[in-house]
């Protein structure tokens, strides 16, 4: 009896272990390699507009990352939009249908327009202070774009889990 407890007391402990492991090992956005990633951002077209990933996380009022074109994604700021000038691209009823509600756009990359306000904004639900971006305007750029950081990125639309590293 006691030659079975403890082989099942083993494999128990490495399958709750294994089930702990959260982000690490492979990512859940897909996306080219380290490499290729680096060669699309260095021959991006530059001008006056950040790259942006929208980053949808349930009852957060974030929009997502913004960039300088060919700046790396760990430079990256997650910011408030502040929408006077222009509302957001997925400005829609929060219960409406799949693929028409508030949100849908998770990890489109767009190319935006606009400009820091220099005040900050407070989201209450991830109790964080984040730049506000007074949005001018915007064009869709990729809508799978994959991994936003690094190519062991996990999304989870219940909490924060994309940091720039």
């Amino acid at each position: 009896m006691h030659r079975l407890i403890r082989p099942t007391a083993l494999a128990l402990a490495a399958i709750l272990l294994s089930q702990c492991a959260g982000p690490m090992g492979a990512g859940n956005l897909g996306g080219p390699t380290i490499e290729e990633r680096k060669a699309q951002i260095a021959s991006e077209p530059t001008g006056d507009f950040y790259y942006g990933r929208r980053y949808y996380v349930k009852k957060t009022r974030f929009w997502g990352y913004l960039r300088r074109p060919r700046q790396s994604w760990d430079k990256a700021k997650l910011v408030i939009l502040r929408e006077d000038k222009k509302r957001a691209p997925d400005r829609l009823p929060e219960n409406g249908p799949p693929g028409q509600r508030y949100g849908f756009d998770q990890n489109y990359e767009y190319r935006l327009r606009g400009y820091y306000t220099g005040d900050q904004a407070y989201d209450p639900n991830s109790n964080q202070f984040l730049p506000e971006f007074m949005l001018t305007g915007y064009e869709v750029v990729n809508r799978q774009p994959g991994w936003i950081f690094r190519p062991d990125d996990r999304y989870d639309p219940l909490r924060i889990t994309l940091y720039p590293r």
